[in-house]
């Protein structure tokens, strides 16, 4: 059942998925990975797919990050410390 997840998620561009969207395939990437039962050809193409997910959550995190800094420098025009999600 998760395999077929998978390959329909392949299928769609990463830089069109929603943040929820790439971090669960993100997710299924990384447990088959440690579950070390994929070829090594096939580990390779998951592993720079799971890279290109890992790259446009961390874009998405951000700009969601940027976007709750305007808008609580904008409520009162009040000038606050950078938003923190440590």
């Amino acid at each position: 059942m998760g395999k077929n997840i998978m390959a329909d998620a392949k299928d769609k561009s990463v830089d069109k998925m929603s943040f929820e969207e790439a971090l669960s395939e993100l997710e299924g990437i990384v447990k088959q990975l440690e579950a070390g039962e994929v070829e090594l050809e096939k580990s390779i193409a998951i592993y720079e797919r799971g890279a290109a997910l890992k790259a446009h959550c961390e874009s998405r995190l951000k700009s969601a990050e940027l976007k709750v800094e305007q808008i609580v420098q904008g409520a009162g025009g009040v000038t606050t410390e950078p938003a923190s999600f440590d």
